[in-house]
């Protein structure tokens, strides 16, 4: 019988090939039909100017849903449980800022927290609100907007950016919010 894969028995990570694991939130209040969104501040690394969900990086040996409420709370100050969160979208993208292999983006929507809205780093964001769902900037971060239109609109919970389709035309740029 083969000998299990564990910690000790596996090969250092390929670093140059991986995909960066990023984690977004939609808090989601369906009482005053609003969501959480965060607009990226001048130092901001991308996207400067532009609005944008609660993202971030997954931490080595970080589960995915530990990252959501790890930077949920890190960017807002709001606290929620990791199992009120529900996955509502996937993006897979071929490149990015800092992923030059791709990033899989986990977007998840949850509707219960607590806390006081924040903007706990205003070094990257200058400026958080609740924003009404028929409100929604159209100066939005590309792959994020999308998420999060298709996630208000019940629309597909697959976004693919930067890969070719059966045909080997790319897929078209996703939609902006409207």
């Amino acid at each position: 019988m083969p000998e299990p894969v564990t910690r000790e028995h596996s090969l250092p990570p390929a670093v140059e090939s991986m995909t960066l694991l990023v984690a977004a939130v939609i808090v989601h209040d369906r009482v005053n039909d609003s969501v959480v969104l965060l607009q990226r501040g001048p130092q901001a690394k991308f996207a400067r100017g532009m609005w944008d969900l609660p993202v971030g990086k997954s931490a080595p040996g970080e589960p995915i849903t530990e990252t959501a409420v790890r930077e949920l709370l890190e960017e807002t100050g709001l606290t929620v449980d990791p199992a009120g969160l529900s996955v509502a979208h996937v993006i897979h993208s071929s490149f990015g800022v800092e992923s030059p292999s791709g990033f899989l983006t986990v977007v998840f929507v949850v509707h219960e927290w607590s806390g006081e809205l924040a903007n706990l780093e205003p070094e990257k964001h200058s400026k958080i609100d609740w924003v009404g769902v028929h409100e929604i900037p159209g100066n939005f971060v590309e792959t994020t907007g999308s998420a999060l239109r298709r996630y208000l609109t019940k629309g597909p919970n697959i976004s693919l950016a930067g890969w070719p389709d059966a045909t080997g035309r790319f897929y078209p740029e996703l939609p902006e919010i409207s």
